[in-house]
Formats: C-alpha cells, sequence, structure tokens
C-alpha cells in the first residue's frame, strides 16, 4: 500500500525549487559595468563583484566558461597583501592586482586551471579582478593602468 502524499505536497515542491533557483542567482552574483583604462583606450566590462567571504572564497570556482568582456572584481575591504589559486576552476585566467585607487600593480596571466600554486599580488592590493585567460593581453594592460568601477572611490 502507497502512502498518500499531502494535497499541499505540489506547493511545497515549487517553494523548494525557487529557493534552489535564488541561492543560485545569489551564488553567482550581480553584474555591474567597469571600465579598464589602458594605453589602448577605454573597455567596457561586466564584473561580477566578490565582497563577501563566501563570494571571495568560491570566486569563478566549477564555471565552465565565462563570456568576453566579463570577470569577477574582488573586494578584499581593505589594503593588504593577496594571494590567489585556481581550486576548483576550469578555466585558464588573468589576474589583475589593483591598489585601493584601482591601479594596476601587478598583473598575473594565464593562471592554471585547477593549480593550486599560489598566486601572490607582489604587495599589497585592496581588488583583484579575473578575466577570461589573454584578456589582458588582448585589453593591453600594463601596470599603471586603472580599472574604474563604482566600488572603488577613484572610479565614482
Amino acid at each position: 500500500m502507497m502512502a498518500r502524499l499531502p494535497r499541499y505536497w505540489p506547493g511545497i515542491l515549487v517553494l523548494c525549487a525557487l529557493a534552489l533557483a535564488a541561492m543560485t542567482l545569489l551564488s553567482m552574483g550581480a553584474s555591474s559595468a567597469g571600465t579598464l583604462v589602458t594605453a589602448t583606450g577605454k573597455h567596457s566590462i561586466a564584473l561580477e563583484v566578490a565582497d563577501t567571504p563566501q563570494t571571495r572564497e568560491i570566486g569563478l570556482m566549477n564555471r565552465a566558461s565565462m563570456p568576453d568582456d566579463t570577470g569577477m572584481l574582488f573586494d578584499f575591504k581593505e589594503t593588504r597583501p593577496v594571494t590567489m589559486w585556481m581550486k576548483n576552476t576550469y578555466l585558464s585566467l588573468d589576474m589583475l592586482f589593483l591598489d585601493e585607487a584601482g591601479m594596476v600593480t601587478h598583473v598575473a596571466t594565464n593562471a592554471q586551471p585547477l593549480s593550486l600554486a599560489l598566486i601572490s599580488s607582489q604587495g599589497p592590493v585592496r581588488y583583484v579582478v579575473e578575466l577570461n585567460g589573454g584578456a589582458a593581453a588582448a585589453y593591453g594592460v600594463k601596470v599603471g593602468d586603472r580599472l574604474e568601477h563604482r566600488s572603488i572611490p577613484a572610479g565614482e
């Protein structure tokens, strides 16, 4: 004999599905416009912001792809030396290390997917931008260039 489910059971399933969808969207983060200013011009980039310990810890892990002209902006809320890694990250990434004014202080290119090797900021930074591998070269990013973004006081 099969037990009968309560008549409100479909409603519970719908609520669970909505909660799961909301959690997925929150983990992906909202995208906001940024402008990378280099000698080759101003480059618009859609940036997902990771500004909490949880979003910074997850970063771009477990993603199979990322559209061109997009990336992730890590805001560490303070200026300090930072190390990044590629644990559970399937994409090759370029990392731009930025000071509190959004100026590029170091560029690490084509980080190896899934590597546990630490990638150093090589000095104190407030922000890190992760882009698809090769994007830094395509934009012509060099030390001294800057990112304009609403999270960066100089970018307001």
